[in-house]
């Protein structure tokens, strides 16, 4: 007789949902969300698993590296407790898989998270509970609250269930190589949003000056012969926007020079090493400790 599937009711789903809710509780700067993840996992792992080997061996596949939008987590949950589900009934599903499509899925998907809640839904929401408490109204904030919640667990819920159903169709062609297919495709976009992202987040100015070049006469804004008081301000302005500078000597810049080679070679550059140095198995604390390090000696010295 074929044992029975052991299949996640909609009450296990649920409890995984709202513990999802405290994925950032447990933050950290090396493995960063793994401890909320793990956390929102336990449900699950209670209900797949029996041994005590079996529940130890999952929440430690389920403690690696694990970092994303924490509302756009919920999918991956989904799909994660999919996989689960499906080895736990005794299908080739081995730890790289589950962690695999963790990493490729968390990616892209966190590019998503911030520009629909935090710069689009949250303020259009608390711009409208902003006017309502301005007139004097209680209902501004409740509003806001009630709002962005019913949103927020709408969204998480929802997508959870999404990755759930998703997710078992990806088992079934496991050896087909499908979810190879989705990992390594899931991968590419998210190195293409880490490296739009380079250039927005990551910011280095070499100070040292190059060279001073005085200006002619006529070049730059003459700033005693300004008229005094609101006129002299609307005329400075006006001289700026037409291309004059505001000094009579124009300075050249180390960070200038390579902005006019290569426009954000050094943020690259860093990057890439800090990259290499992770792939070198180097403690993320240690390099974060060490940019520290370099940032503050570099001001120091006069160089960034």
């Amino acid at each position: 007789m074929a044992a029975e599937k052991i299949e996640l009711s909609k009450r296990n789903r649920l409890a995984v949902a709202w513990r999802s809710t405290f994925i950032q509780g447990s933050w950290n700067y090396e493995r960063m969300q793994n401890g909320g993840w793990a956390y929102s996992m336990i449900p699950a792992i209670k209900k797949l698993y029996t041994t005590k080997e079996d529940r130890a061996a999952a929440l430690k596949r389920h403690l690696e590296f694990f970092n994303t939008h924490p509302y756009i987590a919920s999918p991956i949950l989904g799909v994660t407790l999919a996989l689960e589900e499906e080895r736990a009934n005794g299908v080739a599903v081995d730890d790289v898989a589950i962690q695999g499509v963790k990493v490729g899925m968390m990616g892209p998907l966190a590019g998503v998270g911030d520009p629909v809640f935090w710069f689009t839904v949250r303020p259009m929401l608390g711009a409208l509970g902003a006017s309502l408490a301005i007139g004097g109204s209680i209902l501004g904030p409740i509003l806001f609250f009630v709002a962005w919640n019913l949103i927020r667990w709408g969204f998480m819920w929802y997508t959870q269930e999404f990755g759930y159903k998703a997710g078992s169709a990806i088992t079934d062609d496991l050896s087909g190589g499908l979810l190879q297919d989705i990992t390594k495709g899931a991968s590419v976009l998210g190195m293409f949003v880490l490296a739009a992202l380079v250039q927005r987040w990551v910011s280095i100015n070499f100070q040292p000056i190059v060279s001073r070049v005085p200006l002619d006469e006529g070049a730059y804004i003459d700033w005693d012969a300004l008229p005094s008081g609101s006129e002299g301000i609307r005329t400075a302005f006006e001289q700026f926007n037409s291309g004059l500078a505001l000094s009579p000597t124009k300075v050249t810049s180390l960070q200038n020079n390579l902005d006019q080679l290569i426009p954000g070679l050094a943020p690259l550059l860093l990057t890439l090493l800090c990259m290499y140095l992770l792939k070198k198995k180097v403690n993320p604390i240690i390099i974060i400790l060490g940019l520290f390090i370099v940032g503050i000696g570099g001001h120091v010295i006069g160089l960034l």
